[in-house]
């Protein structure tokens, strides 16, 4: 308990959350930092200005924090802990801890953050929730800040093809915001996480919001902006996504829409041009292969999310001897018309391959 109290106490403070992984980094641990001397932390290379921070959180109480996290079922993952994730952890301004309603699992290291305006168009909202959708059919998880517009779209995107999503919040985890999206954030809690490295209580400021950004793209391969203004808070989650070495793609937009202003520009700048998830599959296959060599295999499902009766009817099928529909429904005692459905879904998930005569094999 007083690891975790140490943890927390670090975390109220701005200041210290920005320098937070490089403390961590020279003293290993909490506990170190708070018994070390003034002169001892400077001689390390800090700055006076932090060490009289941690001096004036050192004695703070933070057992109401502790008990608004039990209240709210809430769990702490920080920094030095294994589940934490792995990409976030290797970005420069990595949070200390994350604050997280839900679950974080191995998988969601292949995450696709997708961004974009509040004020958004039809078309901006459809495209953001394709994107979604045809992605976490692929098994991807989407990343995104549950924010009205594009936001709101990738997540509900992801939700509907029964994939993960993660919202991270620039906001405390007791705090829904918007007000509106209480459903969507219970949805995203059973599918996926909700998390956010501010203390309870933190009020959805503005100034919040381009500091949670980084989180959003460091938990991603790639940054897809979907509609965005000259001064979005997208276009500052790409930038953060550039710096941090991931790959940057938008969707082009409508060339009279002032949401389409930020999007044209990275593209201009060299962002990769979405009309499909394809497109952004293609320039990831490299990075991809490169994490599967490093996972075990119990650790990432390599197929996308199938239900009871998807997964039925997959594992009846081969690679080398074609089914025909008929064939299939005596097997798993499904009508036709059910199994056929069910097949073309499997297309869609590009694990399934039709051939003439509606025989079918797997990709």
């Amino acid at each position: 308990m007083r690891d975790i109290e140490d943890w927390l106490k670090l975390s109220l403070s701005i200041q210290i959350r920005a320098e937070g992984k490089a403390l961590i980094e020279s003293f290993k641990n909490p506990a170190y930092i708070f018994k070390s001397s003034s002169k001892e932390i400077i001689a390390r290379g800090f700055k006076r200005k932090l060490v009289e921070e941690l001096q004036r959180v050192k004695d703070c109480d933070v057992s109401k924090e502790l008990s608004l996290i039990k209240k709210n079922k809430i769990k702490i993952i920080t920094l030095l802990d294994k589940e934490y994730p792995a990409a976030l952890k290797s970005i420069a301004a990595a949070p200390l801890l994350l604050y997280v309603h839900g679950e974080l699992l191995p998988q969601d290291c292949f995450a696709i953050a997708i961004v974009g305006s509040r004020l958004s168009s039809f078309y901006g909202i459809k495209a953001a929730e394709r994107l979604s959708r045809e992605l976490s059919y692929r098994g991807f998880t989407i990343v995104s800040g549950m924010a009205r517009g594009i936001d709101t779209a990738a997540h509900k995107g992801a939700l509907k093809s029964g994939g993960r999503t993660i919202a991270v919040l620039g906001c405390g985890l007791d705090i829904v915001y918007p007000r509106e999206n209480k459903k969507l954030s219970d949805e995203i809690i059973r599918q996926g996480a909700v998390i956010s490295e501010f203390p309870l209580g933190t009020a959805p400021e503005k100034f919040n919001f381009p500091i949670r950004n980084r989180i959003i793209s460091g938990l991603s391969l790639g940054t897809v902006v979907v509609e965005a203004g000259k001064q979005s808070g997208a276009l500052i989650t790409a930038n953060y996504a550039l710096d941090q070495g991931k790959e940057v793609f938008a969707v082009p937009g409508h060339i009279d829409s002032p949401t389409s202003q930020g999007t044209h520009q990275i593209l201009k700048d060299g962002a990769k041009l979405v009309e499909s998830a394809d497109d952004i599959l293609e320039e990831l296959q490299p990075i991809i292969k490169s994490h599967l060599k490093e996972l075990k295999k119990e650790d990432f499902p390599l197929l996308p999310r199938l239900n009871p009766q998807e997964e039925k009817i997959y594992n009846l099928l081969s690679a080398s001897r074609p089914k025909y529909v008929d064939e299939i429904s005596k097997e798993v005692a499904f009508p036709p018309s059910q199994v056929l459905s069910i097949l073309s879904m499997l297309e869609l998930k590009k694990i399934v391959k039709r051939l003439a005569g509606q025989r079918f094999v797997r990709n």
